[in-house]
């Protein structure tokens, strides 16, 4: 990652509130450790929860490396977007993940029951 796309990541993750632009879950950037005791998560839960920079606008439509672009994204919601043939729309994967998020599913390594803290995070 270039170290311009590392700071505009991080721009986006500050002006988030440390949280992934989809599903709403705290995220972590450099250093697991603290945020993993925070939570007390383990090492699967841990490592979808991980950063990233997500383009709004695909660099292969034509997406830059902006501000306006680029917002923090967790692994597990910047990789599902882009599974699909034509991925959803920023707006259209938020929606779809708030829902699925407030019937208690989407992340798999995010068993609510396995960290309520994070259960009142994402509602």
């Amino acid at each position: 990652m270039s170290r311009s796309l590392a700071s505009l990541r991080k721009a986006a993750l500050t002006r988030q509130g440390g949280t992934c632009f989809y599903c709403r879950l705290p995220i972590w950037e450099n250093d697991p450790e603290p945020f993993r005791h925070r939570f007390g998560l383990s090492e699967r839960q841990l490592w979808p929860l991980r950063a990233t920079a997500e383009h709004l606008i695909a660099r292969q439509d034509g997406g830059r490396d902006t501000p306006a672009n680029i917002v923090a994204a967790c692994i597990h919601c910047n990789r599902t977007r882009h599974r699909c043939k034509r991925p959803a729309s920023p707006q259209e994967l938020r929606e779809r993940v708030q829902r699925r998020m407030a019937s208690g599913g989407w992340h798999p390594a995010c068993s609510f029951e396995a960290f309520p803290v994070l259960a009142g995070i994402a509602k």
